[in-house]
């Protein structure tokens, strides 16, 4: 029995989440629905811009493996995460939220540096655009990785936003050895669109090959294929994951469970704000295979956790939200 359900790593980032306008962003210059990496200098621009509007913002720990690995600690799941946060505020803010949500994290932090930041701006029609400034989560390196917990865990779970830095490149990479000598499942997510499309290289090089489980959406699925249709994407993704989901908005997810492809309904809800969505759905799908729940169940599951996400502001539940949604599908 290995101690923990899942180990994830990636960029660890202080979300400061607020609402705009397109014009807002077009005013800005912000791509709409993508997540674009930005200075400091360009960040603080940004915020100061939209201070002067009296713009109303909430702030979470967050990064997209750091949300997944939240979800599946709330729902039940023992998990552990390797980020890096400097020693300032948001570094202290971003250890004691993890702390909080039950998930294993090293107390130590980097003497010197800035952590990492990420502003969220969620538009009327509930798309998110992301402006991140890395910080020192852009040094995440080899020397965060605790290979005896990977070991210890059922997944590994690697977002592909750490193709952007070199060292951050390297220790996933080293990661997923370890877990491949471990027999610990290793499971990736494609993050983003810009990111398959602008870093696909080095994203199949953090793959090695093939990996146990790949998460995308469909705008991901068609990049990493370099095809427009779902029938095309679902047979080259085939070639890189042994398993894999499609998340497909509100028409629900493609899930793969390496025989036959089992369709998930969405659940109609109005959406405010999808940022968060596609990690929620990946705690809560990772959750589910942990506790052995079948491809089908798990993903109606996630289908459920994704939908009630995104009725609100922010990537979380509120604890009970966690522990109905389990009672609901699992009691």
């Amino acid at each position: 029995m290995k101690k923990y359900h899942v180990y994830g790593m990636g960029a660890a980032l202080v979300d400061t989440e607020l609402e705009v306008t397109d014009d807002d962003l077009i005013a800005m210059a912000v791509d709409k629905g993508m997540m674009t990496l930005v200075d400091e200098a360009k960040q603080a621009e940004l915020l100061t811009y939209l201070q002067s509007h009296q713009i109303q913002a909430s702030r979470a720990s967050g990064g997209s493996a750091g949300n997944t690995i939240i979800a599946s600690s709330y729902f039940g799941g023992k998990c552990f995460f390797s980020g890096k946060v400097a020693d300032d505020e948001n570094g202290h803010f971003y250890m004691q939220d993890m702390h909080a949500a039950g998930v294993d994290i090293p107390s130590a932090t980097a003497e010197s540096g800035v952590t990492g930041k990420c502003l969220i701006l969620i538009t009327p029609d509930a798309e998110r655009s992301m402006n991140t400034f890395l910080g020192i989560s852009a040094e995440l390196s080899a020397r965060e990785i605790e290979p005896q917990a990977i070991a210890d865990s059922q997944y590994l779970y690697i977002e592909s936003y750490l193709v952007t830095s070199d060292s951050g490149r390297a220790a996933a990479i080293e990661a997923r050895q370890i877990a491949q000598k471990n027999g610990t499942k290793v499971a990736l997510s494609f993050s983003d669109p810009g990111i398959i499309a602008n870093f696909s290289d080095g994203v199949k090089e953090i793959m090695g090959g093939k990996v146990d489980l790949v998460f995308c959406n469909q705008e991901e699925a068609f990049s990493f294929a370099q095809v427009s249709d779902l029938p095309a994407a679902v047979e080259k993704i085939k070639l890189v994951a042994d398993q894999f989901v499609i998340t497909l908005g509100a028409k629900g997810a493609l899930i793969y469970d390496g025989q036959e492809l089992i369709a998930i309904d969405g659940v109609e809800v109005d959406a405010i704000d999808t940022n968060g969505a596609g990690d929620m759905f990946a705690g809560a799908f990772l959750y589910s295979l942990s506790q052995g729940i079948n491809h089908q169940r798990g993903g109606e599951f996630a289908s459920a956790a994704a939908a009630k996400v995104v009725t609100q502001y922010g990537p979380r539940l509120s604890a009970d939200e966690y522990r109905s949604l389990v009672k609901t599908f699992f009691v």
